[in-house]
């Protein structure tokens, strides 16, 4: 992990943010590389997820949203952590993680699920067996911890209105159903997507970009009739199409992946069935994608608290009723994270990304092999020129060749392509693998669909 740390601050992929100041814990900026590959990431999700399906439709909602709505939602109420304080140090842990930390110590961690732990189960179990804070201090007793982020609108003190970021996308989705269902002439069954900010109040983060106050969710709310589309079935059809999207599109290695169910006492107070795909970061087994079957709970509660008629009406039955959802939800922060450790690579003499070549930041990049060879660089700069309109290339004419490929290699680039001697006589380019480290020669002219050909998605 401290590898990918490293390798992500070296190169321009993430930055610790506000850094001249000292720094934000667990607060993180993505740099050149970072952010196109992040692009990337979301952009190849939402063309298979949503180009490329006739029955999803994206949104973009709103950070804030009426207030009403996280009441409407259950959020004020059931979106909290249980918290702990050390009492003498006044520093605060979750203490689910408390517990789960004091039984890896003790070796224990098949005699007791955590996550099966109710809030007064967790209470009772540290009371019980005196769990202490990491620094060996008394703690305080569990208490429960919202989550959502409080704001205000409007700058006369006194007459300000509490808001809150919102700590989800689902509900921008939930709020607009009735919209998307009046604008389009979309039908049963069928989702609504979107990619956006979400905040948390975290208690304890860490892990890198893994657990964040500030990320992004990439969610679909997918809208059914419970009675002609089977939920069972509905729901292992999203399990395979997030699996064939994990393992093929992204690339990942499937033996770092599984399902895992949650149990009942885990699961949110919305859902009937909810599963996580896991992933093996360096840090053990944690939830990349989740997927919720959340019945009708959020539309029947919106359809109450707004006095807005949020049914749906089946002209071929004639029958008016409140849709099911089922609701595959993924951060790309931590698919940008479980990418990133999968293509790293260390090798006898380099280190290598092996990337997906649509994923990675840079396509191509071309060298010169001269910079003093004016020549050779007005032929390098044309190729470059005619290159980027179509792909996103990169221009080095720094150092000698070894080296420019080996800065490549560590950021991803999956072509190298160098402009020399022989270039000047038959109108040929040297080609370089990243992966294989073989070299090619092809006809500038050719080179364009080469690289097309390889650069698919």
């Amino acid at each position: 992990m401290d590898k990918i740390v490293s390798l992500c601050k070296r190169r321009g992929f993430v930055y610790q943010t506000s850094s001249i100041y000292g720094g934000l814990a667990n607060a993180y900026d993505y740099g050149p590389l970072g952010v196109e590959l992040l692009n990337n990431i979301k952009s190849l999700w939402w063309k298979r997820f949503v180009h490329e399906r006739e029955d999803i439709v994206g949104i973009d909602s709103q950070i804030i949203y009426h207030p009403r709505v996280w009441e409407a939602s259950g959020h004020t109420k059931e979106f909290f952590d249980p918290l702990v304080e050390d009492k003498k140090t006044h520093k605060r842990y979750r203490a689910d993680h408390l517990v789960e930390a004091w039984l890896k110590e003790k070796g224990w961690e098949d005699k007791y699920k955590v996550e099966d732990m109710t809030f007064e189960e967790l209470k009772e179990f540290i009371k019980k067996h005196n769990i202490k804070s990491p620094e060996g201090n008394e703690i305080t007793e569990p208490m429960k911890f919202n989550l959502l982020f409080e704001t205000y609108l409007g700058s006369v003190e006194g007459k300000k209105r509490k808001v809150y970021l919102r700590g989800e996308t689902a509900q921008g989705i939930f709020i607009n159903f009735k919209n998307v269902l009046e604008t389009t002439r979309i039908k049963l069954p069928f989702g609504i997507a979107q990619i956006g900010k979400a905040f948390r109040n975290e208690i304890t983060t860490g892990q890198f970009i893994f657990r964040t106050f500030e990320f992004e969710q990439a969610e679909i709310e997918y809208f059914f009739d419970p009675k002609k589309q089977d939920w069972e079935k509905l729901f292992k059809g999203w399990q395979e199409e997030i699996w064939r999207f994990v393992v093929e599109d992204l690339g990942i290695n499937e033996k770092k992946l599984r399902w895992r169910r949650h149990s009942d006492a885990e699961r949110s107070h919305y859902s009937k069935e909810t599963y996580d795909l896991d992933f093996e970061f360096p840090f053990g087994f944690k939830e990349l994608w989740g997927l919720a079957y959340r019945t009708d709970y959020d539309l029947t509660q919106h359809n109450k608290y707004s006095g807005q008629d949020l049914t749906y009406w089946d002209e071929e039955t004639g029958r008016r009723f409140i849709p099911h959802v089922i609701e595959p939800s993924v951060g790309p922060n931590r698919i940008f994270l479980m990418v990133l450790i999968n293509a790293y690579r260390e090798e006898k003499e380099r280190v290598c990304l092996s990337l997906k070549p649509y994923l990675a930041p840079y396509k191509a990049a071309i060298f010169p092999l001269l910079a003093n060879k004016k020549e050779l660089v007005e032929k390098a700069r044309k190729i470059y020129e005619q290159l980027k309109r179509k792909f996103h290339t990169y221009w080095d004419a720094r150092g000698n060749i070894g080296k420019r490929y080996r800065y490549q290699d560590e950021i991803g680039t999956p072509y190298c392509i160098t402009i020399d001697f022989e270039t000047l006589e038959d109108d040929t380019v040297t080609v370089r693998d990243r992966d294989t480290m073989k070299q090619e020669r092809v006809k500038v002219e050719k080179l364009e669909s080469y690289l097309q050909e390889r650069l698919e998605v």
